[in-house]
């Protein structure tokens, strides 16, 4: 039998002693007869929860004795969510229910410590003394005649306008000598005899074609160089020079500005009128830290040294740890006292450690 089985065997044997024990005590608890038939039927149906969980127990001791000298890695859990075990649990490792603590945080906010607001401040108004000058009388208009201005002036007058002459020009001619066809070139048939007929003194039976030139005739005669015509000839205008009196400049009238007529006074002048002024007064901010839950405190199942293997030794280190962090577990005895488990809440307390068991992470955090 190898050093697994050897371990895992006698944590099998005693669950099965305490759930059958447990079991046992239902059972009587389940014979009291001054229970109501709704209790009844609830312990009846956890007693049935407990009867399977023995049944499933002496099925895993009965594997673990068929297993004597293998190794064992079969681990037994009971299904279901109410089931009293811890999920995930391995041979030869202890476990225990702990109670992790909530988780805080410190958070900063900046919180309005006094609101924006307003200085009001009425500003008088402001005065001067000055030099003024009053108007006594208006400006005005005072109109003169002009009277009309004449010159004399020499000027041309027209005394027959200009006009046209028309006059005749007659036509002129030009001699031309010009060739005039008489009779057209053409072409015509002639008998003729050959040399042989000549001799012979016979009749000729040749026909020429023979070309006649065409026959001109030369004229002379008057030819129209240009028309007659008649020709504008230009009359010009007749002008007489008279001198007379005419008017330079029509009478008008004049408009003479009056000026007007000021006094000069002392007066009081406004400079700036009165107001309101207003000044802006800034919000004011604090920052402040406070505490904030991240997550709630809940039971967990955490894995925790076991009691087999809890020696006096290993107490003693814990002691010695918790003393040097401040933390008073009583005599260094290797004895788990009261004196030393209340030490050990405020240390887990104080680091924020699931409370209510020596687990594994409190030994890692005493450095142990």
């Amino acid at each position: 039998m190898n050093f697994e089985s050897r371990k895992s065997l006698p944590i099998l044997l005693s669950a099965a002693v305490a759930i059958s024990i447990s079991g046992c005590a239902e059972k009587r608890s389940c014979k009291t007869p001054t229970v109501a038939s709704k209790q009844v039927v609830k312990v009846a149906k956890i007693q049935d929860d407990k009867d399977k969980q023995i049944e499933a127990l002496q099925v895993a001791i009965l594997e673990a004795r068929a297993n004597v000298g293998k190794t064992v890695t079969k681990v037994v859990e009971v299904a279901g969510k109410s089931s009293p075990y811890p999920p995930n649990a391995q041979p030869g490792k202890c476990y225990t229910k702990v109670l992790i603590p909530a988780k805080y945080e410190v958070q900063t906010e900046k919180v309005l410590s006094k609101e924006a607001s307003e200085n009001i401040t009425v500003v008088p108004a402001k005065y001067k003394m000055v030099s003024k000058k009053l108007l006594v009388k208006e400006a005005s208009e005072r109109l003169v005649a002009i009277p009309a201005t004449y010159k004399t002036v020499t000027e041309k007058v027209l005394v027959k306008e200009a006009s046209e002459r028309l006059v005749k020009v007659p036509a002129t001619y030009d001699t031309v000598t010009q060739k005039i066809l008489v009779k057209e070139a053409q072409t015509t048939w002639k008998k003729g005899c050959s040399d042989s007929g000549k001799a012979t003194g016979k009749d000729c039976d040749v026909l020429c074609l023979v070309n006649t030139p065409a026959q001109y005739r030369t004229i002379t005669k008057r030819v129209l160089k240009t028309p007659a015509s008649t020709k504008a000839i230009p009359v010009p205008a007749k002008y007489k020079t008279v001198t007379r009196k005419v008017l330079d400049r029509p009478a008008s009238t004049k408009s003479i500005p009056v000026p007007a007529v000021y006094k000069t006074v002392k007066v009081r002048e406004l400079v700036s009128p009165a107001y309101v002024k207003k000044t802006a007064i800034p919000e004011a901010y604090q920052t402040i830290s406070k505490r904030v839950k991240v997550s709630d405190s809940a039971l967990k199942w955490e894995e925790t040294v076991c009691q087999t293997s809890m020696t006096s030794v290993n107490i003693r280190e814990v002691q010695k740890a918790l003393k040097n962090s401040g933390f008073n577990p009583g005599p260094i005895d290797g004895i788990f006292g009261w004196r030393t488990r209340a030490a050990l809440e405020k240390y887990q307390g104080a680091n924020s450690l699931a409370s209510g068991a020596l687990t594994k992470e409190t030994l890692k955090s005493l450095g142990i």
